[in-house]
């Protein structure tokens, strides 16, 4: 089979433009082409009287001619064998892992990362057992509404907490940037797909889920894991991790080494294990003090913090796509911004929403945050993203290892504080913003956020360079889409849990540094933007547990 990319064809094409498209590209009679599959479907609206949608097809042919073509465009890059993106581990082939009793792995986090992680462990025949601090993922979501309705926050199950993890109450975007040269981003899909998702998460190129959708995916993939042996145990919060040191490798510098034994949970359970995933996302923050204390080696990284702004949705549709404005094929319309500041620091829109609203975000009483969720629909009034500035550990928070947890803890509760302290969050017009003066009422961008808003002077709510910064990126990016720094568009303070504030730092075979035994993973760990990023990252770790597991036999 071949793989054809590139194929472009208007937006409104008749169903019978696709295999002429190939017969042309190929050069061949229709009769010689005997099937084809969409692969991948993207657009292209740079032209907005133009958009043209781009084909990635696997093309079926007769074996003769297959390799007569390959032969014939081989210094083109348009035409190649079709790629065998199945999953495979050439590690597992014929593997016999050790028995029943012996040791089995622990999970610790059941979001993106966790799961993937726990699905291909079960998979593997090792029964693991997940320890998750929150709750299932539907009584997560009661506890979730609860807080953004009567403003009741339960600090164990939340946006951040429980099933799921953080990308359930999100976009549910299922796309990187990461380099995938085994296509384990495949086998997330094709897993998510066989929880429920949409088969068309497998061929569009910017694929989502939505909220509601992936409480049932991940439903699913629970039960999935534990009919293959694995155990998932929620209100699980791990208290401690017992370690036994070992003898100091020239390899590792000066990091005093160990090996992780067991963990011990808030209930005062043991659990003892040699192999144990940290996927415990970006926000669990005792838990990063907790590893700290530990002696497991950690560093703080670079994060972002900012706004949310939004924007009536038919605004940014029409500013990208013209007079194709609400077409279904195209859908709600998204965008990517960044702009370099005058005062070196980088501006950049983040986890973009198209038609969905600005959630309460909050895990810790006494301080507000924002994200983005859609539905898989994307018909909300509002689109909304955050549009945050770059912040490093050496320039902004150099004083210790978890300095950026304290400051976004600072960041949160003042947010808390100019909303009133009742979980309402701070909010400003845009144009009152830029002009640097307090809004005193609403415009056409109604606000989206629940519990509620409070409109306040912004400029109080971040560090005066970031204030800065922001000011200046919004009229360059009004340029990019137009209305973009429309003056009745909405700011809503603050984001500041764009990535985890530090990285769990690997060395060999995916184990901690200095660690034996404790493989990092995730966004937590900084290893990992998103959730299909994520879900690699616990494959990854997954096997290198097998691997760890085979070797030692």
């Amino acid at each position: 089979m071949l793989r054809l990319t590139e194929i472009k064809l208007p937006l409104e094409h008749a169903e019978a433009d696709l295999a002429a498209a190939i017969t042309d590209k190929l050069e061949i009679s229709a009769e010689q082409l005997q099937g084809f599959s969409v692969v991948k479907r993207s657009y292209d609206a740079r032209q907005q009287d133009n958009i043209l949608l781009i084909y990635h097809l696997d093309v079926q042919l007769a074996a003769e001619l297959e390799t007569q073509l390959l032969e014939k465009f081989v210094r083109q890059s348009f035409c190649r064998t079709s790629p065998d993106t199945r999953y495979q581990f050439v590690g597992l082939a014929d593997a016999d892992f050790p028995n029943s009793e012996q040791q089995r792995p622990l999970v610790i986090g059941f979001g993106p990362c966790g799961i993937l992680a726990a699905l291909l462990l079960a998979q593997m025949g090792l029964r693991p057992i997940v320890l998750e601090r929150g709750l299932e993922v539907r009584q997560r979501t009661q506890d979730t509404w609860k807080f953004w309705r009567k403003r009741e926050l339960n600090t164990e199950s939340n946006v951040q907490f429980g099933e799921g993890g953080a990308g359930t109450f999100s976009d549910g975007k299922l796309y990187s940037q990461i380099k995938d040269k085994r296509y384990l981003g495949r086998k997330v899909l094709t897993e998510l797909v066989k929880a429920g998702a949409s088969a068309e998460i497998l061929i569009l190129s910017k694929p989502h889920i939505g909220t509601f959708k992936l409480v049932k995916v991940v439903e699913n993939m629970r039960a999935e894991i534990t009919r293959l042996g694995g155990e998932i145990r929620f209100g699980q919060k791990v208290e401690a991790l017992l370690c036994e040191p070992l003898p100091v490798d020239g390899n590792d510098g000066d990091h005093s080494r160990q090996r992780v034994s067991a963990i011990t949970l808030a209930s005062g359970e043991t659990l003892h294990s040699r192999h144990i995933v940290l996927a415990i996302g970006h926000s669990a923050r005792d838990t990063f003090q907790m590893l700290f204390e530990s002696g497991v080696y950690m560093e703080a990284k670079p994060f972002s913090i900012g706004f949310r702004i939004e924007h009536p949705q038919s605004v940014i549709d029409r500013a990208r796509f013209g007079k194709y404005a609400g077409n279904p094929i195209l859908g709600a319309a998204d965008y990517k911004l960044v702009h370099h500041c005058k005062n070196g620091r980088s501006v950049y829109s983040f986890c973009m929403c198209p038609g969905g609203t600005v959630v309460a975000a909050s895990s810790e009483a006494g301080g507000v945050v924002t994200n983005g969720m859609s539905q898989y629909s994307r018909n909300e009034r509002n689109a909304n993203s955050a549009i945050v500035v770059g912040i490093t550990p050496q320039e902004d928070y150099p004083e210790h290892v978890l300095a950026g947890v304290d400051l976004q803890r600072k960041l949160e509760k003042l947010a808390f504080e100019l909303g009133g302290a009742d979980y309402s969050a701070p909010a400003q017009l845009v144009g009152d913003f830029l002009n640097d003066q307090s809004s005193t009422e609403l415009a056409s961008a109604l606000p989206s956020y629940q519990p509620g808003i409070k409109l306040t002077d912004l400029s109080l709510a971040l560090p005066a360079f970031a204030v800065a910064a922001i000011r200046e990126a919004i009229p360059v990016f009004d340029k990019q889409i137009k209305g973009f720094a429309m003056a009745d568009a909405l700011l809503t303070g603050v984001e500041t849990r764009t990535s985890s504030p530090i990285c769990i730092k690997r060395g060999k075979a995916y184990q901690s540094l200095n660690t034996i035994g404790l493989y990092p993973a995730g966004e937590g760990a900084g290893y990992a933007g998103g959730i299909l990023s994520a879900g690699i990252d616990g494959i990854k770790v997954a096997e290198a547990i097998a691997m760890s597991l085979l070797a030692s036999e």
